[in-house]
């Protein structure tokens, strides 16, 4: 059940960055252009996203289990460490040089266009030399 459910939330979040422009570089390079012809429209879809979300996660926090009888996994660190600035900053820089971040980039592969391919091997690659980083220091 909770394979369905995972299913399900992605196919919605894949089609709601399709249909929010969030899977077209040109697009949120025009957003993150402030200085020249900016688009404001995935700022309206990011505050959208978080309203949203506010009664869902304000729910959750008071739950155990969720509603599949998954125990409830939400962060419990408040505070920004080293590693969250670091992140943050390889994360913007790559989707300010590329346009699309990660989840877009598994819907545009997923739509068969293969020019987001190398995008892919890389995002995928650091993601190994990450969990290969943390497993040498644990």
């Amino acid at each position: 059940m909770s394979r369905l459910t995972a299913f399900i939330a992605g196919l919605l979040f894949g089609i709601g960055l399709l249909l929010a422009g969030m899977a077209n570089p040109a697009k949120v390079l025009a957003f993150l252009d402030l200085a020249g012809h900016w688009d404001p429209s995935l700022a309206l879809v990011m505050g959208g996203g978080i309203a949203a979300a506010l009664i869902p996660f304000t729910l959750a926090k008071r739950r155990s289990q969720s509603l599949t009888g998954c125990p409830m996994q939400l962060p419990s660190k408040r505070e920004p460490d080293r590693q969250l600035v670091i992140g943050s900053l390889l994360f913007g820089i790559g989707w300010g040089i590329a346009g699309i971040c990660p989840g877009p980039a598994v819907v545009v592969l997923g739509s068969g266009n293969r020019a987001i391919l190398p995008f892919v091997i890389a995002m995928l690659a650091g993601m190994g030399l990450y969990r290969w980083y943390e497993a040498r220091r644990a």
